[in-house]
C-alpha cells in the first residue's frame, strides 16, 4: 500500500493507523485506517480521479484486499446520522439465506459502473459455541433441557433473583458465576448444576460442546433480521446510480422467493429532505402569492410574476441536465432561491409599469417599463452569473458541495432575465385590460 501511495503523484503524505477506529472505537489488529493528504489542486487531478486511479492500482497489487476509499468529511458526517453509504440496500426474508444472498446482491451491484466499495455486510463476529444436551443423560439426573438452559444462562449471563428497596425504586440483584470461572472452553464442561435431587452435577455429564467458527453478526431493524449490502459512488450522482441499482434488483432470480429489500442509507435520507424542501417550496410560493396579491390587489399581476417565477425556477433541471449534475439538496435550495429572486426583478418591472401607466397608454408603459428596467436587470443578472461562474464551473478547493447551488441559481437568472423583461410585458398585456391604469 505504501509502495503505491508513495509512486502516485496527487500524494502529498499518508499515515496509517491499526486497531482503532475513526472515532475513536476499536477494531480488529487486522483493519486499519490510511489517511491520505493530496496535494494542491493545481497540482493535481480532481479528487475523483485520483481515489479512482489508487483504487484501480490497489486492486491490480494487493489481491484478497477488503478495502474502502472517502473523503474524511463526507465519511465524519455520515457516521454522525448513521448512515455512512451513500448506496444501502437492506435486505430481509428467510435469515437462513440472508447471508448468501447478501453476498450474490454485492456481486451484481459491484459490476455497475460507477459503484465502488461494496460491501455485503456480513461481518464475522468470530467462533461460536452451541451446547447440546442430550435428554436422556439429562432425564436419568432429573433434569429437562429447558431446566438445564436456564442454569446455563444464569451462569453465564445472570438473572436478577431479587430486588432490593431503595428511596425512589426496586434495584434487582443480579446472580451469576465470577468471569475467570471460564477462562477457557473446557471450563463449561465443569460447570456444576443443581439437579431436583440436590446433588450437583458437572455440565459434561449431560451436554457437549461443538465450537462453530465463522458465525456471523445478527442485526435487527424494527425486530426484523436484516443484512445490509453497502457501495459508494464514483463520480456520478446519486440518483443514477440508484436507478441502476433498481434495475439489477430487479433481475430474475437475483432474490430468492420471500426476500425483499429497502434501500436506506444516503439515498433515503435524501428522499425525505426532498420532500421536505417540496413543502417549502410550495409554502414559499403560496406565501409569495398572498403578499402579490396585498401589494397590487390584483389576482392578474399576482398571478402572472408568479407564473414568471415558476418558469424561472424550472430552469434548475435544465441547467442540471446540461452541465451533467445530478438534482440534491443544495440544487433544490437553489430553486427555492430563485423564486425569490425572479419574483424581486418582476415586482420592479410591474412597479415600474403602473408608474409609467398613470401617464401613457398600456402598450407604450409596457415597452418603456422593460427599456428602463432593462440595465437593473442586467447588471443584478449578470453579477450574480459572474460571481457563482467559479463555484459552477468547480473550480478552487472545496467547490464541488456548492456547485448544484451555484449552477441552480445560474440558471434560474439566465431564464429570468429575458422572462420579466420580454415575456412579463407579454403576458401583461394578455391579461390587463386596455384601459388599465
Amino acid at each position: 500500500m505504501g509502495d503505491i501511495l508513495r509512486a502516485d503523484p496527487a500524494v502529498a503524505t499518508w499515515s496509517t493507523r491499526l486497531g482503532a477506529g475513526l472515532g475513536g472505537d476499536l477494531n480488529e489488529p487486522y483493519q486499519g485506517d490510511i489517511f491520505v493528504q493530496l496535494r494542491p489542486l493545481g497540482q493535481r487531478a480532481p479528487i475523483w480521479t485520483v481515489m479512482d486511479r489508487i483504487r484501480r492500482r490497489i486492486i491490480d497489487r494487493v489481491p484478497g484486499i477488503d478495502f474502502d476509499e472517502s473523503q474524511l468529511m463526507s465519511d465524519l458526517l455520515g457516521d454522525l446520522v448513521s448512515q455512512p453509504e451513500p448506496i444501502e440496500i437492506e435486505l430481509h426474508g428467510d435469515p437462513a439465506r440472508l447471508d448468501a444472498t447478501a453476498k450474490t446482491v454485492a456481486a451484481a451491484i459491484g459490476q455497475i459502473p460507477g459503484v465502488v466499495g461494496v460491501q455485503d455486510g456480513v461481518v464475522i463476529a468470530g467462533d461460536t459455541i452451541d451446547i447440546h444436551v442430550d435428554p436422556a443423560k439429562a432425564a436419568m439426573f432429573g433434569f429437562d433441557p429447558l431446566a438445564v438452559e436456564r442454569q446455563v444462562t444464569t451462569a453465564l449471563r445472570g438473572s436478577v433473583v431479587t430486588a432490593l428497596p431503595g428511596q425512589d425504586r426496586f434495584t434487582g440483584v443480579r446472580l451469576e458465576l465470577p468471569r475467570d470461572a471460564f477462562a477457557q472452553t473446557g471450563d463449561l464442561l465443569r460447570l456444576p448444576l443443581a439437579a431436583p435431587s440436590g446433588a450437583l452435577v458437572p455440565l459434561g455429564a449431560i451436554a457437549t460442546l461443538n465450537t462453530v467458527s465463522g458465525r456471523p453478526e445478527i442485526a435487527r431493524d424494527n425486530l426484523r433480521q436484516i443484512v445490509a449490502v453497502t457501495g459508494r459512488i464514483s463520480g456520478g450522482g446519486i440518483s443514477t446510480a440508484i436507478a441502476a441499482v433498481r434495475r439489477v434488483l430487479a433481475r430474475p432470480g437475483l432474490l430468492p422467493v420471500g426476500m425483499s429489500y429497502r434501500l436506506g442509507g444516503l439515498y433515503r435520507q435524501q428522499q425525505k429532505a426532498f420532500i421536505g424542501l417540496a413543502r417549502v417550496f410550495v409554502a414559499a410560493v403560496l406565501a409569495e402569492f398572498v403578499l402579490l396579491l396585498f401589494l397590487y390587489r390584483s389576482f392578474v399581476i399576482a398571478g402572472a410574476i408568479v407564473v414568471t417565477a415558476l418558469l424561472s425556477s424550472l430552469a434548475v433541471f435544465i441547467g442540471l441536465d446540461l452541465s451533467g449534475v445530478a438534482l440534491n439538496i443544495t440544487a433544490l435550495m437553489g430553486m427555492t432561491m430563485i423564486v425569490g429572486l425572479a419574483t424581486e426583478m418582476a415586482i420592479f418591472y410591474v412597479s415600474e409599469f403602473q408608474s409609467l401607466a398613470a401617464h401613457q397608454g398600456r402598450h407604450e408603459a409596457l415597452v418603456a417599463a422593460s427599456r428602463n428596467r432593462l440595465r437593473p436587470i442586467a447588471m443584478t443578472t449578470l453579477a450574480a452569473i459572474l460571481t457563482l461562474l467559479p463555484l459552477a464551473l468547480g473550480i478552487g478547493q472545496g467547490s464541488g458541495m456548492q456547485q448544484p447551488l451555484a449552477i441552480a441559481v445560474i440558471s434560474g437568472f439566465a431564464v429570468a432575465f429575458p422572462l420579466v423583461l420580454f415575456a412579463l410585458p407579454a403576458l401583461l398585456r394578455l391579461v390587463i385590460p386596455a384601459d388599465a391604469g
